[in-house]
């Protein structure tokens, strides 16, 4: 039974390749394992990336009244509703992200929660292009928008959910 070139051990042996030097032969295995474990990226960083979210979700639900005070201060519309809704799309959204599971729909509320984030509460602070590129909001929306952009990777429900009901050709 042959197997898939991904699921090899060992690079192919190309002929030019055996006969090359040894930095293209270096660069030829490294690119041969690099694309061969390219799942693993987007797992650790969804799974670390989801945990904060969703621990951060937890700790605005568990103490809501400090976060309702919060945003109170910061002048956010509806500061109760709206403690619980950043609470809850922050929850639910890095629980998603940690499954892979709507990865690309989950990562939309979390970036406009970080937007008014940005907009009510940081960006008024903020008085040079240096200081606004160090922000963690920012840091976030980027990320976000590459989960949105990029999809959660093959490790994830989502590519689960696409291999079981794409037709097979």
């Amino acid at each position: 039974m042959l197997r898939c070139a991904t699921f090899m051990k060992k690079p192919p042996i190309d002929p030019a390749i055996a006969q090359a030097s040894l930095p293209v032969r270096f660069r030829h295995a490294f690119l041969f394992y690099t694309r061969r474990y390219d799942w693993l990226a987007p797992l650790l960083l969804r799974l670390v990336f989801g945990y904060f979210w969703a621990e951060t979700g937890w700790a605005k639900l568990m103490n809501h009244d400090g976060f309702t005070e919060r945003f109170v201060n910061w002048g956010i519309p509806f500061p109760s509703l709206s403690a619980y809704l950043s609470g809850a799309t922050d929850l639910v959204g890095g629980v998603l992200l940690m499954l892979g599971l709507m990865t690309r729909l989950a990562t939309l509320p979390m970036i406009f929660n970080m937007i008014v984030a940005l907009a009510l509460v940081v960006l008024p602070g903020v008085s040079a292009l240096d200081d606004f590129v160090e922000l963690n909001e920012v840091l976030y929306i980027l990320v976000l928008f590459w989960l949105f952009m990029a999809g959660p990777g093959r490790a994830s429900l989502d590519h689960l959910i696409a291999r079981r009901f794409t037709p097979r050709a």
